[in-house]
């Protein structure tokens, strides 16, 4: 076999071979440079804008400075809610050198719980390296000093002055006022997820008026522009743009008025509303015992919940609003009108011999008054009276003038909530039966519900707002509704009864405290100034026998009620008190409504009364609740801590205050530098 030839490499051949490689590769090299300078073009030419937007993005970061609220002030511009500095300590993550030997030198100094160390490190976790992360707020200023003299070193910690919520009467506004807090995720969440809300020191109203006109007292906030590395670390700050404040809130309420009658409680479970009874004004809305909105602005430890939620009496609770009694004899003046506008001559008489017999039942009297008629009968809260002219007329009628004087009816208040209560009528009976057949044994309304109704018992159950509210209907004749925001409107027009009835019901409850009534022992101490009212007393339950729920266990004592107004010959204000479980209107809560009225008259006479009693008590508002939670504190063995000791007297009001019924922005401050119960069939109603 022929062997093939091997090629002859020669010189010429291998350059032929190199140079056509060289050729295909410069070509695939050129044409690669080519796309990349085409591309390179686009991006500088067509592009430019959305990648030089995307570096100023990396390069410049916005925070966002909290703005301060607007001050809530009560009807002559004095202080109910405000901002006062504090101090606070925040740590600057990307300035941190030894973030755990940081963090336990601050807790040593600042005390700093365990659970308050894990927050501060999953929070740093997660914090961009600009974003402050919030160490502990509303420092005393030894703390604030003890940090500072250290900075150099714990590089990254940032002691700051800003500003937190002040409510300087503490407890007395605390179901009114409500209180501010930081915002949880549900409430993030529905502000689809702002940012302002997750800014360290930022709050949010969570109660009362705080929460509920949330948008007005905001604000703006302020901001910072920062140049950061493309790592997230701070180069400079370039720009600051300052907060805005918002806007002042003037309320009806007297706050001096409002503290006076908190205090007067005392050591009672209840609640206290006085109304100016010719615009509808609320001047006082107190709820006792409450907490203190301090605390909880501040951040409440579990065992204090603990604590509030265990009481008996209730302090979380707003009783003006919320709370249900069955409101007894203080209906009676209503009644009184109803059976006049059903045809009732108030003079008619009728016999009261202990009580009254309705086939093979005996509803009960509070005594054996006689022969009586409607002014008798409200002077000394003769039941027989009302049932037998009740049974006249009819729940129905008697129905109609309970809702044209407000009881059961909704008002349009700016709160978080309101619990309406009923008065019922045979309609509401049917329909509560087909709701819930096992509440009611029978659908139709029978006589012996209204017995109970006419003298508010039964199926009646009203919070002590609307009470007030009623008695403010009688006392000016005028469909007033319930105001808190103060500000201009329409004159109330007249209620449509007769002004010959109204004026016969008006004396009779003058009769009840300067005459032979019930509550002789709360007159006014005054010439010439006298109120008029009408005491109530409620059961809670039905008890057999003669004691009725005049002692044992407090929680099944009967209520005592009372409403007011003053003065009797031109009324100006009116309202209502009710005791929890006071045992009775003449008791417990007629000497309340005096005192609060003695006060509208003349505050020192009623400051000197008071002070008194406060020495019988235990002390002020402030002073009982420490003794209590050191009390409770000590029961689990821990040391009541030093932010629930608020017993140190509280700072002045300012005399600089906001003009009465301004509607601007809160007074100029310094810029921050900181990012019941249930119804019941019995008969007690005196």
């Amino acid at each position: 076999m022929r062997k093939r030839a091997i090629p002859l490499v020669t010189e010429n051949s291998q350059s032929y071979t190199f140079t056509r490689r060289a050729m295909v590769v410069g070509g695939f090299q050129l044409g690669l440079s080519g796309l990349m300078a085409g591309r390179l073009a686009y991006l500088s030419l067509s592009d430019t804008e959305r990648y030089q937007l995307l570096s100023e993005e990396n390069r410049f970061q916005l925070v966002l400075v909290p703005p301060r609220r607007g001050w809530i002030v009560d009807r002559d511009g004095k202080p109910i809610a405000v901002n006062r500095s504090d101090y606070r300590v925040d740590l600057i993550p990307d300035q941190l050198e030894n973030a755990e030997q940081v963090i336990a030198q601050l807790a040593q100094i600042l005390e700093l719980p365990p659970e308050e160390t894990d927050r501060i490190r999953k929070e740093l976790a997660v914090a961009a390296g600009y974003q402050p992360v919030a160490v502990a707020e509303n420092l005393p200023f030894d703390k604030y000093a003890a940090v500072t003299v250290r900075l150099p070193e714990m590089p990254g910690v940032a002691p700051l002055r800003g500003f937190s919520r002040f409510y300087p009467d503490g407890a007395a506004v605390g179901h009114l006022i409500g209180y501010v807090g930081t915002a949880n995720k549900e409430e993030y969440e529905a502000e689809n997820k702002n940012r302002l809300l997750v800014t360290p020191g930022f709050k949010i109203g969570k109660e009362g008026l705080e929460q509920t006109m949330e948008q007005r007292l905001r604000g703006l906030p302020g901001a910072k522009r920062l140049e950061v590395t493309a790592g997230g670390r701070l180069v400079r700050e370039l720009s600051a743009m300052p907060d805005r404040s918002g806007g002042q809130l003037p309320l009806t309420i007297d706050a001096d008025l409002q503290e006076y009658a908190a205090r007067r409680m005392g050591n009672e479970s209840g609640s206290c509303v006085v109304m100016d009874c010719q615009t509808g004004d609320i001047l006082c809305m107190a709820s006792m015992p409450a907490y203190d909105p301090n605390n909880f602005s501040d951040g409440i430890s579990k065992m204090e919940w603990d604590m509030l939620s265990a009481d008996e009496r209730r302090p979380l609770y707003n009783k003006t609003l919320n709370a249900l009694y069955p409101p007894g004899s203080t209906l009676k003046p209503m009644a009184a009108i109803a059976l006049q506008e059903a045809g009732i001559d108030p003079k008619e008489t009728v016999h009261c011999g202990g009580g009254f017999q309705l086939g093979n039942r005996f509803f009960r009297c509070l005594g054996r008054h006689g022969s009586v008629n409607m002014h008798r009968a409200i002077a000394k809260s003769c039941n027989t009276y009302f049932y037998a002219m009740g049974r006249k007329i009819g729940i129905d009628a008697l129905a109609a003038v309970a809702r044209k004087l407000g009881l059961g009816a909704k008002f349009d208040l700016p709160v978080v909530s309101q619990s309406y209560g009923t008065y019922p009528d045979t309609a509401w009976k049917k329909r509560r039966y087909e709701k819930s057949p096992r509440l009611i044994e029978r659908p139709d309304w029978t006589e012996s519900d209204t017995l109970n109704a006419a003298i508010g018992q039964g199926f009646v159950i009203l919070n002590p707002l609307q009470l007030a509210v009623m008695a403010a209907r009688i006392a000016s004749g005028k469909d007033v509704q319930p105001r808190l925001l103060l500000g201009k409107h329409p004159p109330a027009p007249p209620l449509p009864y007769a002004p010959e009835h109204m004026e016969v019901v008006r004396k009779a409850m003058w009769e009840v405290v300067n005459g032979d009534g019930t509550a002789g022992r709360s007159k006014l101490p005054f010439e010439g100034v006298s109120m008029g009212g009408k005491t109530g007393t409620a059961q809670v339950r039905r008890i057999a026998g003669g004691q009725r729920g005049q002692g044992g266990d407090w929680k099944y004592r009967d209520h005592g009620l009372f409403v007011f107004f003053a003065p009797t010959e031109n009324p100006r204000y009116a309202g209502s008190v009710v005791i929890d479980h006071g045992m009775g209107g003449s008791r417990a809560a007629a000497p309340v409504a005096k005192d609060v009225l003695t006060f509208l008259f003349d505050r020192n006479k009623a400051m000197q009364e008071l002070v008194k009693l406060e020495e019988t008590w235990g002390g002020t508002i402030a002073e009982r609740m420490e003794k209590q939670a050191r009390a409770y504190y000590a029961s689990k063995g821990k040391p009541l801590p030093d932010s629930m000791n608020r017993t140190a007297a509280p700072p002045a009001r300012t005399a600089a205050t906001p003009a009465a019924g301004a509607t601007g922005t809160a007074p100029s401050e310094p810029a921050p530098t900181t990012p019941a119960t249930t119804a019941n069939t019995g008969n007690a109603t005196r």
